[in-house]
């Protein structure tokens, strides 16, 4: 799942994690509200939970901090097993920081997303999962 309102980086990202072959589907939100929305919604709707969620900082309505407060409150089953991954276009120590302390965030990367991040991610939580079997 990608919750950036850049519609440019959105469509940049999809198209690195397409190229990459590292999703069966890439679930885009333009906010973090319509993310939680899908969220909530995805079970009765048959859409499946993100595996990975690559969350914009600063978006406008409500932040990537404010999604995560909103997103940590949904019942684990709407969570689905989501990793985390902040993205900024401004690399800051305190968000960096903050991020850190974050119970439901891996990763803080400043944009764009790369094949390098993306390769990084998927090795570290997908590829060993899959070889446990």
């Amino acid at each position: 799942m990608l919750i950036d309102d850049n519609e440019s980086d959105n469509y940049y990202h999809e198209f690195v994690i397409k190229k990459n072959d590292c999703a069966d589907q890439v679930i885009v939100c333009e906010s973090g509200e319509k993310a939680l929305e899908y969220l909530q919604n995805a079970a009765q709707k048959g859409n499946p939970n993100p595996d990975i969620i690559f969350l914009d900082i600063n978006m406008p309505g409500m932040s990537g901090w404010q999604f995560l407060t909103e997103y940590n409150k949904l019942d684990k089953e709407m969570q689905g097993k989501v990793i985390v991954v902040m993205l900024t276009a401004f690399e800051r120590a305190d968000d960096k920081q903050k991020a850190t302390e974050s119970g439901s965030l891996i990763k803080y990367k400043t944009k764009p997303l790369t094949v390098e991040m993306l390769n990084e991610v998927y090795d570290k939580y997908f590829v060993a999962t899959d070889t446990q079997g």
